[in-house]
């Protein structure tokens, strides 16, 4: 089964942001994580499926969406990347990630840097969509399409990567990105922005 787009909903902050919650609410097939199911049934919207080891889960709800459940009982990967994995079998054209940050901040930091990971393994568009913007990992040079004067933060998860930019208020040819601060809070004098690069693990940050 081949799917165009895909929402994955993790156990973090609810959407509450009109971006997120509108995509949420479009009809597109959604991955629930377990820990999620309950608020997102609650919402009154169903998931196509609910994956993990249900340790989450309302057993009641397991038995009412008993067809939907994926069980996963692995503790070698987290909830989100169960749903990620899955999500890939149905080979999607893009992937949205939402509750994945809010609440723990190790949780949050670890769901971010995932990204980068999942990005390795797969040519599908990734984005993890927060109430706040949206981060996007990317490993290669990229224009992005974005209005003039969004802000726009870039890290990286490669010390030594060279970085030359086009469409930034603040150009990143000369960052040495040993420090995740390094690339933040900037803007953009455009209505795009490229960055220009041979590899790396990157991901990009641009707010609403």
């Amino acid at each position: 089964m081949v799917m165009d787009e895909i929402i994955i909903l993790a156990n973090g902050d609810f959407p509450s942001h009109p971006t997120p919650l509108g995509l949420l609410r479009s009809g597109l097939r959604i991955v629930c994580c377990d820990g999620a199911a309950q608020r997102l049934i609650s919402s009154g919207i169903v998931p196509a499926v609910i994956i993990g080891d249900m340790d989450s889960l309302d057993p009641g709800l397991q038995d009412i969406y008993s067809e939907r459940i994926i069980r996963v009982s692995s503790q070698e990967t987290n909830d989100l990347t169960k749903a990620f994995t899955h999500s890939l079998t149905l080979q999607p054209s893009k992937i949205y990630i939402m509750g994945a940050t809010g609440y723990r901040e190790d949780h949050t930091l670890g769901n971010i840097s995932l990204l980068s990971q999942y990005k390795e393994n797969t040519l599908t568009e990734i984005e993890m969509i927060t109430n706040t913007g949206k981060f996007i990992p990317i490993n290669k040079t990229h224009t992005f399409h974005v209005p003039a004067g969004s802000r726009v933060s870039v890290f990286s998860l490669d010390s030594d990567v060279k970085i030359n930019s086009l469409g930034l208020q603040y150009p990143l040819d000369e960052v040495i990105f040993d420090s995740w601060w390094k690339a933040t809070l900037n803007v953009t004098v455009k209505n795009h922005f490229t960055l220009n690069f041979r590899e790396g693990r990157v991901i990009v940050y641009i707010a609403f």
